[in-house]
């Protein structure tokens, strides 16, 4: 099936990508970032105090009190 248009009008607007993002969505997107990095912090720490080698617990409480 065939179709012709004769005349079409169309209204392209451009935006600055930036405008966007509200302030409210901007924020989600921070409090994600930051909530993914403490994360990866906390993992590190797990993986560092279970790989490493210490005298025992009072002695890795003595060391965290320092």
């Amino acid at each position: 099936m065939e179709v012709q248009i004769g005349d079409l009008a169309s209204t392209v607007r451009a935006v600055d990508g930036d405008s966007l993002l509200t302030p409210q969505t901007l924020e989600k997107i921070v409090r994600a970032v930051l909530e993914a990095v403490n994360d990866q912090e906390a993992h590190a720490k797990r993986v560092g105090a279970e790989t490493r080698v210490s005298g025992g617990v009072a002695h890795e409480m003595e060391e965290e009190d320092r």
